[in-house]
C-alpha cells in the first residue's frame, strides 16, 4: 500500500487512513495528513495541494525556522496554526558518527513530549475541532516530516487506538523519502555530507524505544495523554468519531479469567488507577495490586474478562466473590459481591460497565443466588450515582473496611435483587 502522495518538492507527504484500530476500526482516507514542509510548495503542486481539501495546516517547526525557509502559502481554504512542539534544538546532521540513531532519537522524542506538552495538546485540539465541525482534511509536518511530525502522529494514532506495530510501521515509512532529503540537505550545503549515518533515517527502533520509554514511565501512550496532556475521553472521542470509519456494533464476549491472563488483569488495574489519579479520585494506585492479588481470587473467587468478539482486545473484567466479611460481615449464602470492576478505556464501547454488571447478576443468578451486592468509596459519589442509575440501592456503611491494603476506610454498601429466571442481555452496548 503506498501512501505517499506523489509531489515534486515535497518527499514525504502521507495519508494516515487505512490503519486499523485494536477495536477493529478503520482510520478515514483522506482526512489526516502528515508531511515535509509545506513552505516547498510551488506552481502545479499548489494547486494539487489544494484539491486535497485541507481545512487546516498545522506547522510544528520553530518560528526562526519558518523565517528561514518560508511556510504554507496563505490560503482562504485552510487555518494555519505554528504550534513548535520542540524546545531544544539540536544540529542532527552535525553530529558524530558514533551516535546511535535509535537511543538518541528516541531520548530526544522524550525530551519533546516532555517540553512540549502545551503545545502537543493544542495539536490535539486542533485536530479534533476540524474533525468534529467540518468534513475537511488536516495535516501537519516539520521540516522533514520524520521525528517532530513522527511523534504527533504516533500519538494521534495511539489516541484513535491503533497498535503499537502500525504506529511502528507507518514511523518508519519515512525511509522511503530518505535519499530525497538527504538531496535536499545537499542542496542547502553545496559540497558537503552530514557527519551522521543516521541523518534522515526512520528505523523501527527508534518508535519502539521511544515508545517502550513511554510505556516505562507513563504506562503507555494514552496514558500520557491523559495524565500529561490532561486529553479527557471527550477530546478523544472526538477524534475517533469523525477520523475513523463508522463501525458496527461491537458485542462483548464475556469469559473466566485463568492464570494466563495475570499480567492483562494487573494492566487493566493500574490503567484504571492512573485515570483515576488523573482525575483526582484517590482511591487507587498504580502497583497495588500485582499478580499474586488476582491468583489468591482465582483460587477463592471468579474473575472475568469482557472482550470485543470472541478474539478481540479486553474491554473490561470484574472479580466476583461468593462471600465479603470485610465489607459486609458474616452473611447467608444468598449474595455475589462485584469487586474490581475496570473497563480499558482504549477499547471499551459506551455500555461497557452496565453490560459486565448484567453479566455478574447473570452469573449470580445461575448459582441460585438473589443478590448482587458492591460497595464504593463513600467519598466517591459520582461512583455510587453510577451503581445508583444500574439499579443498586444503598443499604448501609462501612466505617472501617480493611481491603488488605495496610489501611482502613469508609465505603458505601449497594445491593440490587437478581430475578431467578434473569436471561442473558444482550452484549451490544447502548449508545
Amino acid at each position: 500500500m503506498n501512501r505517499h502522495i506523489s509531489f515534486e518538492r515535497l518527499h514525504n507527504f502521507r495519508d494516515l487512513g487505512g490503519y486499523t484500530t485494536a477495536d477493529g476500526r478503520v482510520v478515514r482516507w483522506g482526512r489526516l495528513f502528515r508531511s515535509d514542509s509545506l513552505g516547498k510548495l510551488t506552481g502545479e503542486e499548489w494547486e494539487r495541494f489544494l484539491a486535497l481539501g485541507i481545512g487546516t495546516v498545522i506547522d510544528l517547526r520553530y518560528p526562526w525556522e519558518i523565517d528561514a525557509k518560508g511556510r504554507v502559502p496563505e490560503h482562504p481554504a485552510f487555518t494555519y496554526h505554528n504550534l513548535s512542539i520542540e524546545h531544544r534544538p539540536y544540529d542532527q546532521a552535525g553530529l558524530g558518527p558514533d551516535v546511535e540513531t535509535g537511543p538518541f532519537l528516541a531520548e530526544k522524542y522524550m525530551e519533546v513530549a516532555h517540553d512540549g506538552v502545551k503545545e502537543l495538546r493544542q495539536v490535539v485540539e486542533v485536530i479534533a475541532a476540524v474533525a468534529t465541525s467540518t468534513d475537511e482534511s488536516v495535516v501537519f509536518h516539520c521540516a522533514s516530516g520524520k521525528d517532530r511530525t513522527g511523534l504527533v502522529a504516533a500519538l494521534v494514532l495511539a489516541l484513535l487506538g491503533v497498535p503499537e506495530s502500525q504506529i511502528v510501521e507507518d514511523f518508519t515509512l519515512t525511509e522511503l523519502a530518505t535519499e530525497r532529503l538527504l538531496a535536499d540537505w545537499r542542496a542547502d550545503h553545496p559540497g558537503q555530507e552530514p557527519t551522521w549515518p543516521g541523518y534522515g533515517r526512520a528505523p523501527a527502533d527508534v518508535m519502539r524505544l521511544f515508545l517502550d520509554a513511554l510505556t516505562h514511565q507513563h504506562g503507555s501512550m494514552a496514558d500520557y495523554a491523559r495524565d500529561l496532556l490532561r486529553i479527557d475521553e471527550g477530546l478523544i472521542a472526538a477524534l475517533r468519531r469523525n477520523l475513523l470509519e463508522p463501525a458496527a456494533e461491537p458485542e462483548l464476549t464475556f469469559r473466566r479469567a485463568d492464570h494466563r491472563d495475570l499480567p492483562e488483569l494487573v494492566r487493566l488495574r493500574d490503567s484504571a488507577a492512573r485515570w483515576q489519579i488523573a482525575r483526582g479520585i484517590d482511591q487507587w494506585k498504580p502497583g497495588q495490586l500485582g499478580e499474586d492479588h488476582f491468583r489468591a481470587r482465582l483460587a477463592d473467587g471468579e474473575i472475568w474478562i469482557a472482550t470485543l468478539g470472541p478474539t478481540g482486545p479486553t474491554a473490561g473484567a470484574w472479580e466476583l466473590w461468593w462471600d465479603d466479611p470485610a465489607a459486609w460481615g458474616p452473611q447467608p449464602p444468598s449474595a455475589g459481591y462485584v469487586h474490581r470492576l475496570m473497563t480499558d478505556r482504549r477499547t471499551a464501547p459506551p455500555g461497557t460497565g452496565r453490560l459486565m454488571l448484567a453479566e455478574a447478576e447473570r452469573r449470580i443468578a445461575e448459582t441460585g443466588r438473589t443478590l448482587c451486592r458492591l460497595d464504593c468509596l463513600a467519598s466517591n459519589p459520582r461512583l455510587r450515582q453510577y451503581y445508583e442509575t444500574a439499579g443498586y440501592t444503598v443499604v448501609g456503611e462501612q466505617s472501617s473496611k480493611d481491603g488488605g491494603l495496610g489501611n482502613t476506610y469508609a465505603v458505601t454498601l449497594l445491593e440490587k435483587t437478581v430475578p431467578e429466571a434473569l436471561t442473558p442481555r444482550s452484549t451490544k452496548p447502548a449508545r
